[in-house]
C-alpha cells in the first residue's frame, strides 16, 4: 500500500496558515540610569506575545534595556506601525535601538 504525500503536505500548509502573523507593534517608554542621572525616551518593537499585554511588554522592555544599564520608568503606550513616524524624532538614538 502506497502512502500519499498529499496528506502530510496538506497538513503542513494548514498548520502554516494557522500560525499567528507577525504583529507590527511597538511601545514607547521612559528609562533612567543613575550616577550620573540620565534619562531617555525610546521606541521599541515588541514580540507578538507582548502586544496586547502591558505587563509582558514591560518585562520585555526591562530585559532589553537592562543590558546597557537602563532602568525602565514607564511604558507610555503600545501602538502599531502607524505611530512610528510621529515618535521617531523624539526618540532620537533610542528609536528602535532595543
Amino acid at each position: 500500500m502506497k502512502r500519499s504525500i498529499l496528506t502530510p503536505v496538506a497538513l503542513a500548509i494548514a498548520l502554516m496558515g494557522a500560525a499567528p502573523a507577525a504583529a507590527d507593534c511597538y511601545a514607547d517608554y521612559k528609562a533612567k540610569q543613575q550616577n550620573p542621572l540620565r534619562l531617555h525616551y525610546g521606541v521599541i518593537q515588541l514580540a507578538d506575545a507582548a502586544c496586547d499585554n502591558r505587563l509582558r511588554a514591560r518585562r520585555l522592555i526591562e530585559r532589553r534595556i537592562a543590558k546597557d544599564g537602563w532602568q525602565l520608568l514607564n511604558v507610555m503606550s503600545i501602538f502599531d506601525k502607524k505611530g512610528l513616524a510621529q515618535r521617531k524624532e523624539s526618540a532620537g538614538k533610542y528609536y528602535l535601538r532595543y
